[in-house]
């Protein structure tokens, strides 16, 4: 197994191959978060999202791949009930979340080429591509009692092949909510594709307890919350994933 590590996007990129990774397809996934943080980033002030923050450039004027993504925002917004939003209380348009979630999907697919087994880790969220020889991989979710020590640890096989943990242990209380203050200050989806993971997690800090339920009703996914109150909520699958009681939830 190769193991290499990079930083991008103000965070870091782990990458685990059951193979050797040669240099050209390592540069080819660095090439895909350089990309996408060339044009999404708020701390680049040359770059196109950055500029129509700061009104140089109107949305309506960027590239169609802008444009498409921000679409595709709003469409998830719609779908979560408007707690996972493109635009910041000050009105700023910020896609950092889901284009993090599509420059791990499209690294994924580079990695994919290869035909061997990876897992990979970008801040915390993961995706992953199993065979016959690694039929799983073994993720680790962060105690946000105690950030040296683990929570539980999910298994990522089959088609459940991306893992995203959003909260407030590590930035505080950085996620708007419905009610001004999450509820859960930390939640772990498991799903079929990562920003669908990515996306319900943000959700679920931002919304309610009865959001939690929305989720789980309208999606077949599998979570893991912790509230204010240390109490650990999770769905049938997720609640395997801790030794400590557990309230299983849809």
């Amino acid at each position: 197994m190769s193991v290499h590590t990079f930083d991008t996007m103000g965070t870091i990129v782990s990458v685990r191959v059951d193979d050797e990774l040669g240099l050209v397809d390592l540069e080819a996934v660095r090439a895909v978060f350089q990309r996408y943080d060339g044009v999404y980033s708020l701390y680049d002030d040359a770059s196109p999202l950055s500029r129509v923050a700061g009104g140089e450039l109107q949305l309506a004027d960027t590239m169609p791949d802008v444009r498409e993504t921000y679409a595709q925002a709003l469409e998830w917004r719609n779908a979560t009930w408007g707690l996972s939003t493109p635009h910041r209380p000050d009105d700023v348009i910020d896609l950092s979340g889901l284009v993090k979630a599509l420059a791990i999907r499209d690294a994924g697919a580079v990695l994919d080429g290869l035909g061997a087994a990876w897992l990979l880790t970008v801040g915390g969220d993961c995706l992953s591509r199993i065979t016959p020889s690694t039929p799983t991989w073994r993720v680790g979710i962060v105690d946000p009692d105690d950030a040296a020590g683990l929570l539980g640890i999910a298994t990522l096989d089959g088609s459940r092949r991306a893992l995203a943990t959003s909260g407030i242990a590590e930035r505080g209380d950085h996620i708007w909510s419905r009610n001004g203050r999450s509820h859960f200050v930390q939640a772990t989806v498991l799903a079929d594709d990562i920003e669908t993971a990515d996306v319900l997690a943000t959700t679920i800090i931002a919304g309610l307890p009865g959001d939690l339920d929305r989720v789980t009703e309208t999606w077949n996914v599998d979570v893991l919350v912790v509230d204010r109150d240390g109490e650990i909520r999770a769905t049938p699958r997720a609640a395997e994933w801790v030794s400590r009681p557990t309230s299983v939830v849809g």
